[in-house]
């Protein structure tokens, strides 16, 4: 009999005052080389907290034999790691589930797995269940730490399992991790999101803000300080909230971010600032320690206050670009970037005006801008949306026109400048140039040997593009 345990939104919804369980992570002592001999593809799809989650699951499955391949054909357990933050996001792994049919008609002992924030939505997996039967396992965000257990069952039972948890969530300490760069580190701050934003499904899908221990942050640090990384990207839903879970200390984000700084690490960089949260104390952080870099993505979503609260966004305009005043007095040379979304239900033509004369206002160096898409499940998935869909798409492509102005203005600024290089490796269009990012997270390309490559060298910029800057090392 297949294991079926579907996942329940309402329940996802729930908040209670419940102190957050840390559980540090056992191997299954019983279940040992389940992976030997096989090999495993794994598609990540979404934001930084799937690409981390990825990388545990390599660990998870590195840790038992299983061996890493790009080749469809050749492998044996494909897993998709989703993201639900829209529409087109999921109807791209509804189309990828498609597609593996046929490859599960050729190799039946090939294993599909599904996991991320889509298995924590009840009409995906009811999906799934009645129109992609060829899907092995699904789990959500909450069992990351239970996938060997459940492939030990798929390949034993040779049955399906679907097991996916709606609630609060607990953290799991000690994971294995498997880290895609060599350079540049995630390390989880927090996890879930409280925030409620009326368009977004992400508190459902990750749960209630919880808090890491520091003790445990920092003794992942400390591992990768000593195995050469030079920069980390500390990673929540909203960075600035954590520590405000704590019932037994005080202990800030801004407190989190000056003892890391403290560290000898050459970078440290924060992803994804809510602006409600962003306090004094962070950007005297930032302005104090030359390792916390001077670049901040700090989404806004919408410049009207109509639509903001609307969004239940809990900040106005005249808020936003007050922090942002604040943010660019203390720390001059910062590079701002934001996420907007336009044709939210009820936008009118003087909210959009709004939105871009904030843009305006605010001097972004670049904004990952989109249209609104309803998620079901929430609020604003019930609001009457007046906005057409030829206007939403037409009021994308003139932001995007003033977005591309902000990026290439703020890569003209470093022209003639020198800057350090975090050097990555070889540029994805010219074997012959290196590449790497700026402390103000600007790509640049330049000549140089292969043996600087993972190291931080300074480079004179001599011709900024939209999108990169061109330059020469500085032997």
């Amino acid at each position: 009999m297949e294991r079926i345990n579907r996942p329940n939104l309402n329940t996802a919804r729930k908040r209670s005052q419940e102190a957050t369980k840390t559980i540090v992570y056992q191997k299954f002592e019983n279940i040992k080389n389940i992976g030997k001999g096989k090999k495993y593809l794994i598609q990540t799809h979404g934001c930084q907290a799937n690409e981390a989650d990825t990388e545990v699951i390599r660990g998870l499955l590195e840790d038992q034999g299983f061996i890493p391949t790009n080749v469809l054909e050749a492998a044996d357990l494909v897993l998709i790691n989703t993201c639900a933050i829209r529409e087109n996001a999921e109807n791209k792994v509804f189309g990828e589930l498609g597609r593996l049919k046929s490859y599960k008609k050729i190799n039946p002992e090939m294993i599909i797995a599904v996991s991320g924030c889509m298995p924590q939505e009840e009409a995906v997996v009811e999906r799934i269940m009645k129109k992609y039967q060829h899907v092995d396992l699904i789990f959500g965000t909450h069992n990351v730490n239970k996938l060997i257990e459940y492939l030990d069952y798929v390949i034993r039972e040779k049955k399906q399992l679907i097991e996916v948890y709606s609630k609060e969530g607990d953290i799991i300490e000690a994971l294995p991790q498997v880290r895609e760069n060599r350079f540049k580190a995630w390390v989880n701050i927090m996890f879930g999101c409280d925030e409620f934003c009326t368009y977004c499904i992400v508190p459902y899908t990750r749960g209630k803000e919880r808090s890491r221990r520091k003790e445990y942050i920092f003794e992942e640090v400390n591992n990768l300080l000593k195995q050469g990384y030079k920069e980390i990207t500390l990673l929540g839903q909203n960075v600035n909230s954590y520590g405000l879970d704590f019932n037994d200390e005080k202990y800030s984000f801004a407190n989190l971010l000056e003892d890391l700084a403290r560290l000898p690490i050459p970078r440290i960089k924060f992803t994804t600032s809510h602006p409600k949260d962003f306090s004094d104390e962070i950007i005297e952080v930032i302005a104090k320690y030359d390792n916390v870099i001077p670049y901040i993505h700090l989404p806004v979503q919408s410049g009207s206050n109509a639509i903001l609260k609307k969004m239940n966004r809990k900040y106005t305009k005249e808020n936003y670009l007050e922090l942002v005043n604040k943010i660019y007095e203390k720390v001059p040379n910062i590079s701002l970037t934001t996420d907007i979304i336009v044709g939210f239900p009820g936008e009118s033509e003087n909210d959009f005006q709004e939105t871009l004369d904030l843009v305006k206002k605010a001097k972004f160096e670049g904004a990952y801008t989109f249209i609104y898409s309803p998620r079901k499940g929430t609020p604003a998935a019930a609001y009457d949306n007046d906005v057409e869909p030829e206007v939403a798409k037409q009021r994308l492509y003139t932001l995007n026109d003033l977005v591309n102005d902000g990026y290439l203005r703020g890569n003209k600024r470093f022209e003639g400048k020198k800057v350090k290089v975090l050097v990555e490796g070889y540029s994805k269009t010219k074997n012959n140039v290196l590449s790497g990012y700026t402390e103000n997270n600007k790509l640049v390309n330049f000549k140089g040997p292969e043996s600087i490559i993972g190291e931080i060298v300074e480079v004179v910029i001599e011709k900024a593009k939209t999108w990169s800057l061109d330059g020469q090392i500085i032997e």
